[in-house]
């Protein structure tokens, strides 16, 4: 039955007078279409009675129960409902982990480089637009972003050039050092996503490891980094320099090595843990690990982790760590690395992992100073007084095609559009080296 309230009065349709809600207005027993207390709208209805004010009935309990286990009852089962409430909005709060990935259908590509001091300015810009031409998905940073020890070529020209400069005093280079870099070397990016590591001059006094995480805190609490740090353990609320993301089945990991205390215990107990999930889980097929300063034994070690004490030992335990996942659990293990100002190829293939060999590569070419090329390099494999980086083809199966994309000058001089002279690009091009 419709019941219609127009104002505080109803109208029913046939409704019987005893299931009539009482009116306010008294008792009629007819339509009384000339009264003018009847409101327009009711003047249309058909004929109809209005129950007389009665004292209203109590509400019975909607069973037989008694009140001393019906109310009870009713309490209880409210704060139930409310608990259930309560749990689902908590849940709807929480981050959720990173769906297993898919396995991916086609091909994809990534970058990276590191050492971009002394011409990154000149450099990085080069870089940037050979890394969104080749379709790559994100670039990696692998550090020492300025010299920070001494003024950089590209913001102070060698005197031999007679180039007019600004005045520039030590304190206003080492506060602008890294919102220069930010500036002339990041933004040529544009949207695509960019990773960091920190490399030892991110180190060098006064900077410190504090600074360079409230600097680039930008680029270190991306969404993809927080959900990953979440996904691993939601109490986790530190931002750290060393982290990991999940990219399709691949597992990128992002190690500190910038100061000589590392890799300490924190760093390496995280470690193994990622390590840990990915060698259980069906769906992480590879795992890229990217830091400063290349592991021991590596044909770069005169410029490695074997120069302190504590790195020689905790780069050896992660390199253990690393060749298990690839040995035993079966992932597919690269290892990149910067720090030594050339680029090297299969750099772990020495005496001394003998058949424990993991492809490994140093690609220090993002505008520092070159350096000389170890004796001991095998023929082929490394490259000196070269600027470029170093692109990254994943296939379906997640093995890694590496292809070093070398930058001759006029890509440099294209890319830098006369901003610094042209003169200045010559020299970062064939004289920046050792």
């Amino acid at each position: 039955m419709l019941w219609l309230k127009t104002e505080g009065h109803y109208s029913t349709h046939d409704a019987p007078a005893e299931s009539r809600p009482a009116s306010p207005h008294g008792t009629l027993r007819n339509k009384i279409p000339n009264e003018p207390n009847v409101h327009p709208n009711l003047k249309k209805t058909r004929p109809f009675h209005i129950a007389k004010r009665t004292q209203a009935r109590p509400v019975e309990a909607p069973c037989r129960m008694p009140p001393s286990v019906y109310w009870p009852l009713m309490t209880i089962t409210k704060l139930a409902l409310a608990l259930v409430l309560l749990a689902g909005s908590l849940a709807a709060q929480a981050p959720s982990a990173p769906s297993a990935p898919n396995a991916p259908s086609a091909s994809w590509k990534f970058a990276v480089s590191g050492d971009s001091r002394n011409c990154g300015d000149i450099v990085m810009p080069a870089i940037a637009e050979g890394v969104l031409r080749s379709g790559a998905g994100f670039y990696w940073h692998l550090g020492d972003f300025r010299a920070l020890y001494t003024f950089d070529e590209d913001l102070v020209p060698p005197r031999a050039l007679a180039l007019p400069t600004k005045p520039l005093t030590i304190i206003n280079y080492e506060t602008g050092a890294w919102p220069d870099f930010i500036a002339h070397q990041l933004a040529p990016f544009g949207n695509l996503p960019v990773f960091l590591t920190a490399g030892n001059h991110e180190t060098i006094p006064p900077a410190t490891r504090d600074s360079y995480l409230l600097q680039f805190a930008d680029w270190l609490t991306t969404p993809a980094l927080r959900q990953q740090r979440l996904a691993d353990d939601p109490a986790d609320h530190a931002l750290r320099s060393y982290y990991h993301w999940v990219d399709r089945n691949v597992d990128f990991i992002a190690l500190d090595n910038s100061s000589e205390d590392q890799f300490d215990a924190g760093q390496l107990k995280w470690l193994h843990s990622v390590l840990a999930r990915d060698e259980a889980s069906g769906s992480i097929r590879t795992i890229v690990v990217g830091m400063h300063a290349s592991l021991p034994g590596s044909f770069g070690g005169n410029h490695s982790m074997s120069d302190w004490t504590v790195g020689e030992t905790s780069g050896r335990e992660v390199y253990e760590a690393l060749w298990h996942a690839q040995s035993v659990a079966g992932k597919r293990v690269y290892i990149l690395a910067s720090h030594s100002h050339f680029y090297m190829r299969d750099v772990y293939r020495t005496a001394v992992w003998k058949d424990k060999v993991i492809p490994g590569w140093i690609v220090g070419t993002a505008g520092a100073v070159r350096y000389r090329l170890p004796k001991d390099a095998p023929e082929g494999t490394a490259m000196a007084d070269v600027y470029g980086y170093l692109l990254g083809t994943v296939a379906p199966d997640g093995s890694i095609a590496f292809a070093f994309q070398r930058l001759g000058v006029d890509d440099l001089l294209r890319t830098n559009r006369g901003r610094l002279p042209d003169a200045l690009v010559h020299w970062c091009f064939d004289e920046n080296k050792q």
